[in-house]
């Protein structure tokens, strides 16, 4: 059985490599050279992707799960459009303050988003990379002529705009003025490296540095995260539209019509899968984060009073789910968001996050989990003058019989719900079971790479292989194969040689190979090999199904 790795130890570029070798995801328009931000998901990718979303929603509107009080909480489906009216982006806040402040090259033109500044220098500048290698920001040590000559030699190729590369002498007085001036406060790596990309510092101030090429970037200014087009004929402000940013707000709308038409009561859910777009600045890391994307978001109203309540039980919940699929649970943790991380009218917000190779040591955000209050739906109540609050029958008979006073009932019964909201995406989901079943095997025959699915949700179940192509074993392999195709995804193949039949089903996380050999027409048995352990055992054809059956269960 293969020893359990660490994301933080596999490589992004081998995993990216599978997917599109294998047939899991592949960059969108390559023929055309492709669209930054933007993927296709192939046939395997497709189903796994199509297994992760089944489950979320068996768990979710199905058989959703079992509530505080021993009973099972209520939810149901929506689809909603994808182009809404546009005033839905003006109540929600979008339309004001959907956006991220970008700065500006001077230098190259190029964009970066300034609050991921420093994250981008850090990991993914090669000329920031190869410069902090030359002085020693800790105890306050500059190595002038080191530093002149890394301009002169790698600067030049790799930061052409950067100050210190056009005007090393000047620059670098402008930092020994500052080392000498405060020598008990030696200036840390991003202090030294402002420096080394500010040539005027008395007209422009210390200068942040263009990851690209090292010239100084502009001042942040918003840049708007949602795409744009227009509905009709004619193309003016009054026809422009938005593709959606989030699935959540077609569920706010549609509020008032699931409470009229469904038999629903507070508190209930309405639950969402569907394609969202943003204008993302710097889409990164694989489909980790892309400008088309897949969410699975439900939207829980409850009584203000409960609120608190909701948001632990949901907390909890949703860590179920993602241990569900079989992720590690040493790879999964919540991160509770400080006061200043909160949008403004959060009441509390927590992530689950998991242990991405890109990541790593540090986890990256997977869901979130996030107490909205009555936000959405009072924005929307105010910009629609529709009434959008809830008349809560079982507390107005509750405290009549209290004794409470009548203005008082009537105050309280009627009152706008607070809703808590799980919102994850698919997306992201597949990108975890990737990462998460992509297993090395350099001691492994034939197969480099394993991809260790949960077994339910791999994207094919089982491959059916006669061992040779000859003496009735291809008709037997044939005949179970169209037996258990009925039940669920499998493959059947009698080219190449059994072990590299294997080393494929291998690749593609298939769990269990069934060989069709000799034994299969004299005995009426198949040999089933596990995908993890490699181990065999012989079963009779007949049994198969149910064999395969009982294992995809769990």
């Amino acid at each position: 059985m293969s020893t359990p790795v660490s994301p933080a130890d596999k490589s992004m570029e081998e995993i990216v490599s599978l997917c599109k070798r294998r047939g899991f995801v592949y960059p969108a328009s390559e023929i055309y050279g492709g669209i930054n931000g933007f993927w296709d998901y192939g046939p395997l990718g497709t189903a796994l992707k199509n297994n992760i979303r089944d489950w979320w929603w068996h768990q979710m509107v199905t058989c959703p799960p079992i509530g505080p009080d021993g009973d099972p909480v209520s939810i149901v489906g929506l689809d909603s459009s994808i182009i809404q009216n546009p005033k839905t982006w003006e109540a929600s806040g979008h339309l004001a303050g959907f956006s991220d402040p970008m700065q500006k090259c001077g230098g190259c033109g190029h964009f970066v988003r300034a609050d991921h500044l420093w994250e981008i220098l850090t990991s993914q500048s090669e000329w920031f990379d190869s410069l902090v290698q030359q002085f020693e920001p800790a105890t306050g040590s500059i190595d002038t002529p080191k530093l002149i000559d890394w301009a002169k030699r790698k600067g030049k190729k790799l930061a052409p705009n950067l100050a210190l590369v056009r005007n090393p002498q000047v620059t670098l007085s402008w930092l020994a003025t500052r080392v000498e001036g405060q020598p008990t406060a030696p200036p840390d790596v991003q202090e030294v490296v402002q420096h080394l990309a500010t040539e005027q510092l008395n007209q422009t101030g210390l200068q942040d540095p263009c990851p690209r090429c090292g010239g100084a970037l502009g001042e942040p200014q918003p840049f708007k995260l949602m795409f744009e087009s227009h509905a009709g004929l004619t193309q003016d402000d009054a026809s422009k539209v938005y593709l959606r940013p989030e699935t959540a707000q077609g569920i706010f709308l549609n509020y008032k019509n699931v409470l009229d038409t469904m038999r629903v009561k507070l508190p209930f859910g309405i639950a969402q899968i569907g394609k969202s777009f943003r204008n993302e600045v710097t889409p990164r890391n694989f489909i980790f984060r892309s400008r088309e994307f897949e969410q699975m978001e439900m939207e829980w109203f409850c009584p203000p009073e409960d609120a608190l309540k909701w948001y632990d039980f949901w907390k909890h919940e949703r860590m179920k789910w993602w241990l569900s699929l079989g992720v590690d649970p040493s790879n999964l943790i919540f991160r509770d968001h400080a006061d200043d991380e909160l949008a403004h009218y959060s009441k509390a917000c927590v992530d689950v996050e998991y242990l991405y190779p890109f990541t790593a040591p540090n986890y990256g955000e997977l869901e979130g989990v996030a107490h909205r209050g009555d936000f959405d739906l009072t924005q929307h109540t105010t910009h629609s003058k529709t009434k959008l609050d809830y008349f809560d029958q079982e507390l107005q008979v509750r405290l009549q019989k209290e004794g409470v006073d009548k203005d008082e009932i009537k105050k309280r019964s009627r009152y706008t719900p607070n809703v808590i909201e799980p919102a994850s995406g698919l997306t992201r989901a597949v990108l975890v079971l990737l990462c998460e079943a992509f297993t090395p095997t350099p001691d492994r025959k034939g197969s480099d790479y394993v991809m260790q699915f949960k077994p339910k949700f791999a994207p094919v179940k089982a491959g059916i292989f006669p061992v040779v192509n000859k003496d009735g074993m291809p008709e037997i392999a044939q005949k179970l194969f169209r037996q258990l195709r009925e039940k669920m995804p499998v493959e059947t193949d009698a080219k190449q040689s059994i072990g590299k039949r294997y080393a494929r089903m291998d690749e593609i996380g298939t769990p269990y190979c069934i060989a069709v050999d000799g034994d299969s027409v004299t005995n009426q048995t198949a040999t089933i090999r596990d995908r993890d352990t490699t181990e065999q055992v012989t079963v009779g054809l007949d049994q198969v199904e149910a064999y395969l059956s009982g294992k995809l269960a769990d």
